[in-house]
């Protein structure tokens, strides 16, 4: 089982812009949250439920990402 391999997709909106910092060794980190809308019905009524996620992207991606990841 050690050649599974997970994936997740998710489609939201950004709560803030993404911060760029680097570890002592030069080693690029990007953290950000992302808010995605999850509508159920509740007896006769809609409800919009938030869920919040937070990201980190490490290295390379993080830093061709960044200029992508602001909010708005």
């Amino acid at each position: 089982m050690a050649n599974d391999i997970n994936v997740v997709v998710l489609v939201g909106r950004l709560t803030r812009d993404c911060e760029l910092k680097s570890t002592q060794s030069g080693t690029s980190v990007c953290r950000f949250s992302v808010a995605v809308n999850k509508r159920r019905k509740v007896q006769d009524s809609w409800t919009d439920e938030v869920n919040y996620f937070d990201i980190v992207l490490w290295g390379k991606t993080a830093e061709t990402l960044k200029p992508y990841l602001v909010k708005g």
